[in-house]
């Protein structure tokens, strides 16, 4: 199988590329945000998923053994400390920022909000399958079962669970992984071990035990599975790339824009909130819920977000040939 190529970047960037590196970090972070889009999404159609993993698992042995010396300045060089802290820099600002945004658009306006995404997902699902260089039946597979674990993972129920420290730390560890993964949203992953709204609305009233917990337990996960698709991607680049492109397809079920609420909850702030949903039509949305199906509106944005993804792809290959 061809191996991924070996990204470090290291290089020094100008202060227009770090802007643009921080806007793409603020892109994963308000991808983040949405139960059904991942961060990682956003990272491989920029054009820095590579040196994203490289750089986290670069947070090694070797990493400690410079710490212990004090040798900061190879430290920094050796987890490529510029380029991390400026893409998570724009992560932090966009969850900050637009936590409090994305909440109101899911409630008052998500067919709205999900065609954008439902559009930008459809359009990366064609530019990262592009990578895949040769179609075996292996990839093929690979392909299939990507897109039937993540539709399986968007049809779940949500299940109630502990609001301990330990589990805060385990969901942390699990929904970044998700995070890192395009197709499979960290988010959403969140929303099934019932820590969404728990985690975001920590985040709003800054509760620094939570916060901590869930970043510690972030920190752990991200740390282990980089080194696992790092390896996958060397090795098995065709299947991994494949894999990663049905998880983008299987998830354009949970990005649907129409949906009929079947079972509700309650959450902590006694409000109502849909539990397990399933997809109508437009036509079908309207007659169930009485609600205006913004149809026009919902084609133009998932227009807009399809070309948005094409556009930074464009972008992106333009640079690299450039470079």
């Amino acid at each position: 199988m061809e191996s991924v190529k070996e990204e470090t970047n290291t290089q020094r960037r100008t202060v227009k590329e770090y802007f643009l590196l921080f806007s793409k970090g603020v892109g994963m972070g308000a991808a983040d945000v949405v139960p059904g889009v991942s961060g990682g999404t956003i990272a491989f159609i920029t054009g820095i998923y590579g040196e994203l993993l490289n750089a986290i698992r670069s947070v090694n042995g070797e990493a400690v053994k410079l710490l212990l010396r004090f040798d900061l300045k190879g430290l920094w060089k050796h987890i490529n400390g510029s380029f991390l802290l400026v893409l998570l820099a724009g992560i932090g600002f966009s969850v900050a920022s637009l936590s409090r945004l994305i909440l109101f658009l899911l409630d008052n306006y998500p067919e709205l909000l999900w065609s954008f995404f439902f559009g930008l997902i459809v359009a990366s699902a064609i530019v990262v399958g592009k990578k895949i260089t040769s179609w075996t039946p292996a990839v093929v597979i690979a392909a299939l079962a990507g897109a039937a674990i993540a539709y399986y993972i968007t049809v779940a129920t949500p299940a109630q669970t502990p609001e301990s420290y330990w589990f805060i730390f385990l969901s942390g560890s699990i929904a970044i992984c998700a995070m890192i993964l395009p197709g499979i949203s960290g988010s959403f992953i969140l929303v099934l071990l019932a820590k969404y709204e728990f985690i975001l609305g920590a985040v709003k009233e800054i509760r620094l035990d939570i916060i901590g917990t869930f970043a510690v337990g972030c920190v752990t996960g991200i740390l282990v599975f980089s080194h696992v698709l790092n390896w996958m991607l060397k090795h098995y680049h065709n299947i991994t790339v494949a894999l990663l492109t049905g998880f983008m397809v299987g998830s354009l079920n949970k990005v649907w824009p129409w949906k009929n609420t079947l079972q509700t909850y309650t959450d902590r702030h006694g409000v109502v909130k849909p539990l397990v949903q399933e997809n109508v039509l437009p036509t079908e949305y309207l007659q169930i819920t009485g609600k205006e199906p913004y149809l026009m509106y919902a084609i133009v944005l998932a227009i807009l977000g399809f070309l948005l993804v094409y556009l930074v792809d464009r972008f992106t290959a333009d640079n690299t040939a450039e470079a």
